[in-house]
């Protein structure tokens, strides 16, 4: 009986589909704009092409593993660059959509990309907004925030001395407007797609990189300006050689 007083079950059940329930929504919500931005932000454009070549897809597969050991060793533009593309770069434009590199639930993309960088050759170190239309890093906070990313994620040191940490924030409403509750499900699958596609092109590039889920929500969100409710982080990966 326990397994079914959970939220977890419950919310399982309650979106089940079925034909009586198709198109049903227990609120109406609006759209969001579907790409966010930061005007006032200084921009790095990021470029596509030239493209590394690495090992087989097959041999990538094989030898990806979840690696926490990171020797606090710089990452290049141009290697920021191929992880920005793998993670969420523009691949086809149909009418006003951008497709991408990972696939999304009617197309939404609710998914934002901002990157702590702690060690870069060609980057200063801060936090940044990954803007999809202009392909370009925004600069949001300058400094290293190692220590404060660490301990957003529960203490877990491996964020102080990774290249770049990949923080994913989810704009609820994109999808949800479409999907109704059910879209939760799509978000968090979304969001996977993508983080998979950077754990594959980090096994490429001779990266060690380790997904992770265990993060002080509220504080995240604090420590990015979100509000938690339209959107809110749902997601990490550190990245380091």
């Amino acid at each position: 009986m326990a397994l079914k007083q959970t939220i977890a079950y419950n919310y399982l059940k309650a979106t089940n589909l079925s034909f009586e329930k198709l198109g049903l929504r227990e609120v109406s919500l609006t759209s969001a704009s579907r790409f966010k931005e930061y005007p006032n932000a200084p921009k790095i454009k990021l470029f596509l092409g030239d493209y590394p070549k690495t090992k087989s897809f097959f041999e990538i597969l094989e030898s990806r593993r979840s690696e926490r050991d990171y020797k606090k060793i710089p990452i290049s533009l141009k290697e920021l660059n191929w992880l920005c593309y793998a993670v969420q770069g523009i691949t086809a434009t149909v009418g006003s959509y951008l497709l991408r590199t990972a696939p999304s639930a009617g197309a939404l993309y609710p998914i934002e990309t901002y990157l702590g960088v702690n060690f870069s050759t060609d980057l200063k170190p801060g936090i940044y907004h990954l803007e999809i239309k202009t392909f370009s890093l925004e600069l949001l906070k300058e400094g290293y925030f190692g220590k404060e990313l660490t301990d957003l994620a529960l203490g877990q040191s491996f964020f102080a001395t990774a290249s770049v940490v990949f923080i994913w924030s989810a704009v609820l409403r994109r999808t949800l407007s479409k999907y109704g509750s059910r879209g939760l499900r799509y978000i968090f699958m979304d969001c996977a797609h993508i983080c998979q596609n950077l754990l594959l092109a980090c096994e490429a590039l001779g990266f060690k990189a380790c997904p992770v889920g265990a993060f002080l929500d509220e504080n995240f969100n604090e420590f990015l300006g979100l509000d938690g409710e339209e959107e809110s982080v749902i997601y990490l990966a550190t990245v380091g050689k």
